[in-house]
């Protein structure tokens, strides 16, 4: 039985840490509403790791900022000692920004924002959210791992080409979630300064992906920035679609732009990859190479799929490299897929079809 299976089938627990009563009480709620969860609750990590002692729990949602012990010495400790898959529950504050991001790196595997009291449809879509971020993150199994490095003061900027031409005939479009962060940074880091323009969808929250984009902006080869309305793909460029903002690829003449806008969830989020495939397969079609990454759920089968029918070659990556399997099964069963193939292969076999103009869609998936 898969992972994805066996969680429809039971409860899943929850533990929420957090200082906030109020917090704690709203994700309880949205948590009882939905029927599939369990939950138990603590103030601040001492208190977490006694509940822990007495049941343990399939995710923890963790707040950063609490007395007592801080939220990244918690998670810390956790990876190093007794590895339980966590998600991240931040505010939006500018500080709390960066913060969550460490906290990706020292094995957070999600990042929500926390819900507030208010509009129906607010929290109608913050229980959609924060569901679907903790079922992910619930059948992920963690290992042991030591904390990274701390960071080092940022240097200069990598040495960048400039691009060939502010146009580019080639683009490619990335999708993940659940675990994306990190599949995303090594995609990233292997493109060379010339790479084709990339779109890409990872959902996080609003005001992460800025950060995110910022921090990988440092250390690749090519500029990587959060997507604004009108942006210019073009070589040498990766746009990451806004937190909260849908991405679409338009053309304008000879050009392709970036579209930003608002909307309803699609296929449960917003940014949604099959908003982004979608717009790919219209505006691009047989110029694009489409890759869907690890996540939970199915976001991305469906553009996928029309992605492949316009012609774009269509990769997906292969189970034993995810964290969570989910969305390239779901692309994969839809159709949509040529090739399957593990992370480390995913640039390399990219830029190979942009360079080369290969086709894959008569290729068997493996």
């Amino acid at each position: 039985m898969s992972g994805e299976a066996g969680q429809a089938q039971r409860s899943i627990h929850v533990l929420v840490v957090d200082d906030s009563a109020v917090v704690r009480e709203v994700v309880t709620q949205l948590l009882r509403a939905d029927g599939g969860f369990t939950t138990a609750s603590a103030a601040d990590p001492i208190l977490a790791m006694a509940k822990i002692a007495v049941q343990r729990p399939d995710v923890i949602l963790l707040d950063l900022e609490m007395p007592r012990m801080d939220g990244l010495t918690f998670l810390a400790k956790l990876m190093a000692e007794d590895p339980i898959p966590v998600v991240v529950c931040s505010g939006l504050a500018g500080k709390g920004t960066d913060t969550a991001m460490r906290a990706l790196e020292l094995g957070a595997l999600e990042i929500v924002t926390k819900p507030k009291l208010g509009v129906r449809d607010f929290l109608n879509e913050s229980q959609v959210v924060l569901t679907e971020a903790l079922r992910g993150a619930s059948g992920v199994r963690r290992s042991r791992r030591a904390p990274p490095p701390p960071r080092q003061a940022a240097g200069p900027a990598p040495a960048r080409a400039l691009p060939l031409s502010e146009t580019t005939d080639k683009v490619i479009a990335l999708g993940a979630s659940t675990g994306g962060t990190e599949a995303l940074r090594e995609i990233l880091l292997a493109m060379p300064p010339d790479a084709p323009g990339l779109v890409i969808v990872q959902h996080m929250p609003e005001g992460f992906t800025a950060a995110f984009a910022r921090n990988l902006d440092g250390i690749c080869r090519i500029e990587v920035k959060e997507a604004a309305d009108g942006d210019r793909v073009r070589e040498g460029r990766a746009l990451i679609a806004p937190g909260n903002r849908h991405l679409e690829l338009v053309r304008s003449g000879a050009h392709y732009a970036a579209r930003v806008f608002d909307g309803p969830l699609v296929s449960r989020h917003r940014p949604s990859v099959d908003v982004l495939f979608h717009s790919v397969a219209r505006a691009a079609g047989p110029n694009a190479i489409g890759a869907i990454l690890t996540g939970m759920g199915g976001d991305g089968a469906e553009g996928m799929f029309a992605m492949k029918q316009a012609g774009s070659a269509t990769l997906a990556q292969d189970e034993e490299s995810c964290v969570v399997f989910g969305m390239p099964c779901e692309a994969i069963k839809r159709g949509g897929v040529d090739v399957v193939l593990p992370l480390s292969r995913v640039a390399s076999t990219a830029l190979k079809l942009a360079g080369q103009g290969l086709r894959l869609r008569h290729s068997p998936v493996r």
